[in-house]
């Protein structure tokens, strides 16, 4: 995708929705940091039907301490990976109450380094709590970064990269919410509603979907 459609393909996504936030709920970048580790292989829905009254109890790493590994696990059971992401939750909270005075660091090198924060993670939380211009690459951003032409790329890491060099100002900052938005609701893995989307003309994808389905196993495919 040239740079003349890439900045048109933001422009449009922008103008839907000027200011696209997560949906992941949190009161403070604590629980911010908690939620995307858990939302790990899970739904943000999922994650919020779970964090509601963990979060109205535990609103720093000392009361996540406290409440203990145990009570988090009763908090999250109906995630996936509830155990390993419980454990994980514990131990970065302790780094966090030994290491940073209780406070999440806002520097990706080191957020990287707490256990259970992988890039992916690090990088929401650089950009919805510190406002920087990351790049996360969940598997929305991936997908629709490959089918449209936009930043191909054979791992989320080569993606990150491509995204980095080719998204230009002023989209930066939000870029990665509106992919992300995209894929979810307009771009599905499944079946990708074309038919609606504000830049079909300007995706690489070959098997668009240009009408709507009409009945269970229909659907009208466009080469392009």
């Amino acid at each position: 995708m040239k740079h003349e459609a890439i900045f048109e393909f933001f422009r449009r996504l922008a103008e839907d929705n000027p200011a696209p936030e997560t949906e992941l709920e949190y009161g403070n970048v604590y629980q911010l940091l908690v939620a995307v580790v858990l939302s790990a292989q899970a739904t943000d829905v999922g994650v919020n039907k779970a964090t509601r009254r963990l979060f109205a109890e535990v609103k720093t790493p000392e009361q996540m301490i406290a409440l203990g590994e145990d009570g988090l696990k009763e908090h999250i059971k109906t995630i996936g990976l509830f155990n390993s992401k419980a454990k994980n939750v514990i131990a970065l909270s302790e780094r966090l109450m030994a290491e940073h005075g209780g406070e999440v660091p806002a520097d990706r090198d080191i957020l990287v380094t707490l256990p259970g924060v992988g890039r992916k993670t690090a990088n929401v939380v650089m950009n919805c709590a510190f406002g920087e211009e990351t790049f996360a690459v969940d598997t929305h951003v991936f997908r629709v970064s490959n089918r449209t032409g936009l930043a191909r790329g054979k791992t989320p890491d080569h993606v990150e990269a491509k995204l980095e060099k080719r998204v230009p100002q002023p989209f930066r900052r939000h870029a990665h919410h509106w992919l992300i938005l995209h894929g979810r609701y307009t771009c599905k893995a499944r079946l990708p509603e074309c038919w609606r989307c504000p830049v079909v003309d300007l995706c690489a994808y070959r098997n668009k979907v240009l009408e709507k389905p009409v009945g269970k196993g229909r659907r009208a495919t466009s080469p392009s």
